[in-house]
């Protein structure tokens, strides 16, 4: 190891940073400045990458969790020959620029996580660990190891002091993620002030207790000591997961703020030219030295060597295990069954039950069907009936179980299922009650940002809780959720319109999917025909009823309440009911379809569903009317307080008068 040309490295990584920053007046110096020798190491000894195949399946994963100290990973992009040029460092958070504020998996070829909401990427890298752990114990021969690579995540205070981080690193030590190494910058500081402030914690003691190997790191300044860390963490001999404390001098390069809260944000840059000169950097700003090039463009070819041990190696396992090899590279490229809508059994026209239990009946068929399909639940797989009966649990002692034991840990859930779905192996889903949806709602709405197919799975959805009373009762949740960007909301309303969400859901390639399911019974609609309840649920709505004669009035419902819709238009001939799982999808829709649907010139609409009635009106119009709940609800019996709110079919009927 050069440490002089990774000393020199780090300087002009310091130099790159202080710029960039400067020349937007825009950004965060501190984790940049003050890490720059573990980037030099990581970038040049540690990972092991190709940049030309950024996507690499035994690449080491690195995610910056600390997502704004964004110049530090697209510095080292940079350096290390990644498709990321001097000129996106000059336009750093610009138009377009490719280098963002904050690191965004999409935008940027090496970024492997969208992060910046902290803690996060923590969450994020706990679930590539987990999907690298499946796939080694999944894929893996006597013969042949085509994985067993490391995730890398670095976060600072900030960072671990969200309790989704908090959550994420129980699970991984509970679940002994030994591939996984979290570099904590622990310099002390946090945006406001000094992290004493706020926090009074043994980091040793706490990641000890919680199943964590601690490596303690006092001068993350010396290359060296870097260096012997890091190949510690990855030795073989290690079988927990691994923190790395790096007592870091926050800013370092700019003396007038280092060390200090103000190196945190852009406070810095007002001292480019005298750090630039302190730094021995010349005047020429975003100033990369031969000598640096030089370095880690042979870097760059013996990691493409190590590339080609690898591919070699896969390629004799596929030939050797051609089921396997087909199993994974469909798993990597995404592949459903195209008939999978059609493929998972119809339901017996008496079946009733809740759909959250036809959920678990058609979760078991999928399976079946789409081997990397992944699910796991927040401490209620009873509740949530989303169990794979057949697929073992993950846990310390079985890395190949398709049931992830998330315990009590919605906020980590979310995160972990998107680290899943970043890494692109398998097809994850996370499970809880519906009024809990908001402890991982961030998490969801990075998954919508991300293009991330991941399948939310919530239960409870809605007033029909009933006794356990309004803490328990989401009147709110499903508009709050249809209000994300890019995330498709279903509720379907009864078993066939389960297994149309479930297709939905994984099927779509470019967002995450919620499914959102009754506690209460309902009733299956077998005067519908199975084809057009599920191809209904694919289009997001469809007609349940359609009118005898000519058409004077339409009533819309999701989930439970379609049944409520179709029993308040009996008896009236010229009604049309319209079941509306999934808005997103119907939007969607042509303009022909959705007249085909929703003619414009029926304006008397009536719109029904167990909750707050805002969103309904983009269809029922100024001129219709929402049968809704806009209040919390009640604790009674949940039929008792479907009555007692007004979600009733006499509601429907007399609406309709």
């Amino acid at each position: 190891m050069n440490t002089d040309i990774l000393q020199k490295a780090a300087t002009e990584a310091r130099g790159l940073a202080i710029d960039a920053v400067h020349a937007c007046s825009s950004g965060h110096l501190g984790l940049p400045l003050g890490c720059a020798e573990i980037g030099a190491v990581l970038f040049s000894e540690t990972l092991n990458f190709n940049p030309e195949a950024p996507k690499w399946l035994n690449r080491d994963r690195f995610i910056l969790s600390a997502g704004h100290g964004s110049m530090f990973i697209y510095s080292w992009l940079h350096l290390s020959g990644y498709d990321v040029s001097l000129d996106q460092l000059k336009n750093f958070r610009q138009l377009h620029s490719g280098t963002p504020g904050h690191p965004e998996n999409f935008e940027t070829v090496g970024v492997e996580a969208t992060t910046g909401p902290l803690g996060q990427g923590v969450g994020n890298a706990v679930g590539y660990a987990l999907s690298a752990k499946r796939a080694a114990a999944k894929y893996n021969t006597t013969t042949h190891t085509i994985f067993n690579n490391h995730v890398v995540a670095l976060a600072g205070d900030g960072c671990l002091q969200e309790g989704i981080a908090q959550e994420a690193i129980a699970f991984a030590g509970h679940n002994q993620l030994d591939n996984l190494i979290l570099i904590y910058d622990a310099n002390d500081v946090t945006l406001d002030a000094m992290a004493e402030v706020t926090q009074g914690w043994d980091p040793v003691k706490y990641f000890e207790s919680v199943g964590w190997m601690v490596i303690m790191l006092e001068n993350p300044h010396d290359p060296v000591a870097v260096d012997t860390a890091l190949r510690e963490a990855k030795s073989d001999a290690v079988k927990q997961p691994v923190v790395i404390v790096a007592k870091t001098l926050i800013g370092k390069g700019i003396p007038e703020v280092a060390g200090t809260a103000k190196a945190h944000g852009e406070g810095g840059a007002k001292f480019a030219e005298e750090a630039r000169a302190g730094l021995g950097l010349p005047e020429t700003t975003f100033f990369v030295s031969d000598e640096v090039k030089a370095h880690f463009a042979a870097k760059a070819e013996e990691k493409k060597a190590t590339f080609a041990e690898w591919q070699a190696q896969y390629d004799a396992w596929a030939k050797d295990n051609p089921e396997l090899a087909k199993e994974l590279q469909d798993g990597v490229s995404g592949a459903i069954p195209s008939d999978l809508r059609e493929a998972i059994p119809a339901f017996a026209d008496d079946y009733q039950d809740a759909t959250r239990g036809a959920g678990g009946v058609v979760i078991n068929e999928v399976a079946k069907l789409v081997p990397s399909f992944l699910t796991g639940s927040a401490d209620l797989f009873g509740s949530t009936k989303n169990y794979i009966k057949e697929g073992g649990d993950f846990g310390p002692s079985n890395h190949l179980g398709r049931n992830i034991w998330f315990g009590i840990r919605e906020h980590a859930m979310g995160a972990i299922c998107n680290g899943i779905a970043y890494d692109g192996i398998f097809r994850a889903s996370g499970a809880t009650f519906l009024v809990f949806a908001d402890y991982l709602r961030p998490s969801i709405r990075l998954a919508a940002l991300s293009k991330l197919p991941v399948t939310f799975i919530f239960t409870h959805d809605s007033v029909g809780v009933g006794e356990d009373g309004p803490t328990h009762q989401p009147v709110e949740t499903v508009s709050g959720l249809r209000v994300i960007p890019n995330l498709d909301v279903i509720r379907p309303g009864d078993p066939e319109e389960v297994a149309g969400a479930y297709a939905s859901a994984l099927l779509r390639t470019d967002g995450p999917t919620a499914l959102v399911f009754t506690r209460q019974k309902v009733k299956t609609q077998s005067q519908i025909p199975v084809q057009t309840r599920r191809e209904g649920v694919t289009r997001g709505g469809y007609i349940a009823k359609k009118e005898d004669g000519d058409l004077e009035a339409i009533v819309l419902a999701s989930g439970s309440e379609l049944d409520l819709a179709l029993q308040g238009a009996e008896g009236k001939p010229g009604v049309r009911v319209v079941s509306m799982p999934c808005m997103e999808r119907f939007d969607r829709q042509g303009d022909d379809y959705k007249e085909e649907v929703l003619p414009k010139a029926c304006t008397k609409r009536v719109a029904i569903e167990a909750g707050v009635s805002g969103l309904w009106y983009k269809y029922v119009g100024t001129e219709g009317q929402v049968i809704g709940i806009d209040r919390f609800g009640l604790s009674a019996p949940g039929a008792t307080v479907f009555s007692e709110l007004g979600i009733t079919s006499d509601a429907v009927s007399d609406a309709l008068a």
